[in-house]
């Protein structure tokens, strides 16, 4: 489990970091007066490599016959690739150079997530995956507050800013892959190695799996909610709250360091409960239902220490949500045996989609109802939506 989630850890500091920080600086670096277009740009190529490489990972990863198992070569290979990427990124000569060696990370890290995913049900037992997903919860929120200080400890070191968190994902990931038994696949029980395979085991049936399509249908509503709530929330702060602009990345900081906070407390207890318990839905259901009730709070907030409760309340409901809903998913997996980590890629597609398209959405709801209060109801809606998602599951509790 220490080591499980130290991997983990690394691999989202690595990733997440150039996206919170050092790939703005970048830009502006090589595109001083359009760095917000190339910015944006950048980004977006990413995830659109994130979105397909990781299912596409998986599948082969499901496939692999290697001596040395079915996930480590997928780890300790797209570790040693992702710190290569970053090391072009930071010295990439152009912005197009950067597009490039920023898929190229997308894409190396994204090999990374899948087989750390296929993990989950690969080596924990079914009473002790809510626990163990509690954990791996919070490796997220861990991997954003570790960005963050290594980018202030090296500030100024573009290089190392980028590399060294590359670098620690590297170690613990080969600590990870050299420590663990992984599963072996023989070469007459591996499922076909085809293209035509990869294509038609990616084509949408949701009455042949049910049960796995309404996880993702809740798992893309509560991350839509996420995205309003985080993407929008400087404009809401100046726009509702007064904040004066120069006051917002205190407030920010002040309201991710109690949503984080929340988050780790939350998905530990959910996730050790829905073990204890052996329930999942309910948990998902009311963490989703918290995630409701904290954006419509702040929808409706006129003063910071509502705002604050609402934020708290949200982090709630994320934390448990987000520890529970990974256990739900690998209890009904369609086939855990030859397609788990394709299977769990599809599932990162329903967590990372909303996050590509929320922007898009949020300006029509702009445009029709004015404010950013009504992008925060919305969300409270889309989360609504989520908790209702899994009352049809009948494979899992």
């Amino acid at each position: 489990m220490v080591g499980y989630a130290a991997a983990y850890a690394g691999t989202w500091l690595a990733i997440l970091t150039p996206i919170m920080v050092t790939l703005a600086l970048r830009t502006r670096e090589l595109e001083p007066q359009n760095a917000e277009y190339w910015l944006s740009l950048v980004l977006a190529v990413g995830a659109l490599c994130a979105l397909v490489s990781n299912p596409v990972a998986g599948w082969l990863s499901d496939r692999t016959t290697s001596s040395w198992g079915m996930r480590r070569p997928w780890l300790i290979g797209g570790a040693v690739c992702g710190a290569l990427s970053l090391w072009l990124v930071a010295s990439a000569p152009s912005v197009g150079w950067l597009l490039g060696a920023w898929c190229l990370t997308q894409v190396s890290f994204n090999a990374v997530l899948a087989p750390l995913a296929a993990l989950l049900p690969d080596q924990v037992p079914a009473t002790q995956r809510g626990t163990v997903a509690g954990i791996i919860g919070i490796t997220t929120p861990i991997g954003q507050v570790g960005g963050t200080y290594v980018t202030r400890a090296l500030s100024g070191d573009m290089a190392a800013m980028l590399v060294v968190p590359a670098i620690v994902c590297l170690v613990l990931v080969i600590v990870l892959a050299l420590s663990m038994p992984d599963r072996q696949l023989s070469r007459d029980k591996a499922p076909p190695l085809q293209w035509s395979t990869l294509f038609s085991s990616f084509r949408a049936n949701p009455s042949r799996t049910p049960d796995f399509t309404w996880v993702c249908v809740g798992r893309f509503c509560l991350m839509m909610c996420m995205a309003f709530m985080m993407a929008y929330q400087p404009f809401f702060l100046m726009d509702r709250l007064r904040v004066a602009a120069p006051d917002v990345p205190d407030i920010v900081f002040r309201a991710t360091l109690i949503q984080s906070a929340a988050v780790v407390i939350a998905g530990l207890v959910a996730g050790r409960l829905s073990d204890l318990t052996r329930r999942r839905k309910p948990f998902v259901m009311l963490s989703a239902a918290a995630c409701a009730a904290g954006a419509l709070l702040a929808a409706t907030a006129s003063s910071y220490d509502a705002y604050f409760l609402a934020v708290t309340i949200f982090g709630v409901g994320l934390g448990a949500f987000l520890s529970v809903d990974l256990a739900l998913v690998t209890d009904v997996l369609p086939n855990k045996e030859d397609d788990a980590a394709k299977d769990l890629g599809l599932f990162n597609i329903a967590s990372a989609l909303p996050q590509s398209i929320a922007p898009g959405i949020a300006s029509v709801i702009l445009l029709q109802a004015g404010g950013y209060s009504s992008v925060f109801i919305a969300g409270g809606i889309m989360a609504l939506i989520g908790a209702a998602a899994v009352t049809p599951v009948r494979s899992a509790r």
